[in-house]
């Protein structure tokens, strides 16, 4: 039965690469237009559209200011997002499972959510909510390169040393986050500060659709084609080099990249859970481990999803609006104890 199972997801990994991608690319697309039309206001398929192409200069807009904002200022670059958001932390998710071989890696592994948190806190206190996105950035990227110097200080940086460096930093910062949230939030800014920290994409507009969508052109579609590098990590890093791959220089630039990628994605979304750990899980079951398919399939599947966890979390309990993590976390945490279920089955 074992081998049934085996033989039929290596039958469904011999699917051709630009299949599967047109496949969920058009379902991607489609799942955009479909969930600005999800909401209070009804809007039509055809109009999301109309709105879209006459803010392109292509043809005249058939819908009211009203109806036209609500497409195109309040729920497209919210939808945007999501699918930027969901793309980049499957992304990571990823690069970061490959190069620490350690199926249970996420995004955060190195500190960026905690990070990014405390950053965010910080500006949010002083009533500077302008700066959020910057600042839980360069938080982010603070907290890595706090987890570099630990763990370099421990001797050779390995992906153990990175690993366990990353949450000490992590386990610091969210400490420091909690002190700052004790000692000088009152009133409803814990609202606001809560609902960053549990992950909202309720104030993304089109910055937050430049900053995503110029990560993943900067950071994400190089990354993208680092699927035959990654490839050779699987078998350790004596097999790496000895395929020619400068193991140090890629390591360290796919952990930089992958850093930069995640740290862009917190800044407009605050810390999404699950995205990066699960989804790269269920690609593999169906294309196979090969990175060179997974790294842009998981990019897609997760832009899907988020698109869709976000449409759940702000219709589901409306007019109240649930944190798209606790949306993501509901989801994808017997989800991915259904995959670990099946891939035990596998072995």
């Amino acid at each position: 039965m074992g081998r049934d199972v085996e033989g039929s997801r290596q039958a469904r990994s011999r699917v051709p690469l630009g299949l599967w991608a047109a496949g969920l690319g058009l379902l991607l697309v489609a799942s955009v237009t479909l969930a600005v039309t999800i909401g209070p206001a009804d809007i039509r398929f055809d109009e999301v559209w109309a709105s879209i192409l006459s803010h392109l200069g292509i043809g005249a807009n058939p819908l009211t200011d009203l109806r036209d904002g609500i497409v195109w200022e309040l729920r497209l670059p919210r939808i945007l997002t999501a699918a930027a958001v969901g793309a980049g932390l499957a992304l990571s998710g990823a690069v970061m499972q490959a190069i620490t071989r350690n199926p249970l890696a996420d995004p955060y592994l190195l500190g960026l959510s905690s990070g990014a948190s405390l950053g965010a806190v910080s500006v949010l206190l002083l009533g500077l909510a302008v700066l959020l996105p910057l600042a839980a950035f360069l938080g982010s990227m603070l907290a890595l390169g706090l987890t570099l110097l630990l763990a370099s200080s421990l001797g050779r940086i390995t992906p153990t040393r990175t690993v366990l460096a990353g949450l000490a930093v992590s386990a610091l910062a969210s400490a420091i986050t909690s002190l700052v949230i004790f000692w000088a939030v009152t009133g409803d800014s814990y609202r606001e500060i809560l609902g960053w920290l549990l992950g909202s994409l309720a104030g993304a507009r089109w910055p937050a659709v430049a900053i995503s969508f110029g990560a993943i052109l900067i950071a994400g579609v190089p990354i993208m084609l680092t699927g035959k590098l990654l490839d050779a990590f699987a078998f350790g890093d004596v097999s790496a080099s000895s395929l020619g791959v400068n193991v140090s220089a890629t390591r360290w630039g796919l952990l930089g990249a992958s850093a930069l990628l995640t740290g862009a994605m917190v800044s407009v979304s605050g810390s999404i859970g699950f995205v990066g750990l699960v989804l790269p899980h269920a690609v593999r079951l169906l294309v196979g481990s090969g990175h060179r398919a997974l790294l842009p399939l998981s990019a897609l599947v997760g832009g899907i999803f988020l698109v869709w966890a976000d449409t759940l979390a702000r219709t589901v309990f409306d007019p109240r609006e649930l944190p798209v993590g606790i949306v993501t976390a509901i989801i994808g945490a017997p989800v991915f104890a259904v995959l670990l279920a099946r891939r035990r089955g596998l072995t």
